[in-house]
């Protein structure tokens, strides 16, 4: 469901996007270019902006939030996984973010790198690009290797191909 916020704020959805039914969007979200938010997933930005790049997804059961002076922001080719936590932080692109991981306000993760499932990445964290992270709380555990960090892209282009096959049923 797309919604209006407290300050009549109204998401902007790209028209190659797809948006499942049972997902809401609420206030100042940007959902870009064959991005893909999916079933049961929330991002409510009613005091900020949540910005979802290009070609990036986020998968079922997910939270996006913000606080009052930092919105939420995630780059291109990223893939967000089920049931993960985004709350006031920066994602750069072509970033796999774990199925129940944790990212905290003001948390920036680097290009190229993997959160684990179930990471807790605490406020503040600055992750290097072409990092595997673990753990709660996260740690640094490697430098992803070149072939490591060029097969990242290959996730988010999964869901692109997926979502485009549900646009093109009329599947929501």
């Amino acid at each position: 469901m797309v919604r209006k916020d407290l300050l009549d704020c109204v998401p902007e959805i790209h028209p190659s996007a797809f948006v499942a039914h049972s997902a809401d969007l609420i206030g100042a979200v940007s959902i870009g270019e064959e991005a893909s938010v999916w079933y049961g997933s929330v991002l409510r930005a009613d005091i900020e902006k949540i910005v979802i790049g290009p070609r990036s997804n986020i998968q079922d059961g997910s939270v996006v939030h913000l606080e009052c002076e930092q919105g939420t922001y995630v780059g291109q080719y990223v893939t967000v996984g089920h049931k993960a936590i985004l709350h006031a932080c920066t994602i750069d692109d072509e970033v796999l973010v774990g199925m129940g991981s944790i990212v905290m306000d003001g948390a920036r993760i680097g290009a190229r790198s993997i959160i684990g499932a179930g990471a807790l990445v605490t406020m503040g964290t600055e992750v290097p690009p072409g990092s595997l992270v673990l753990g709660s709380p996260a740690k640094i555990v490697k430098t992803l290797s070149e072939d490591e960090q060029k097969s990242l892209k290959k996730w988010a282009d999964n869901y692109v191909n997926l979502s485009r096959r549900y646009r093109e049923e009329g599947i929501k």
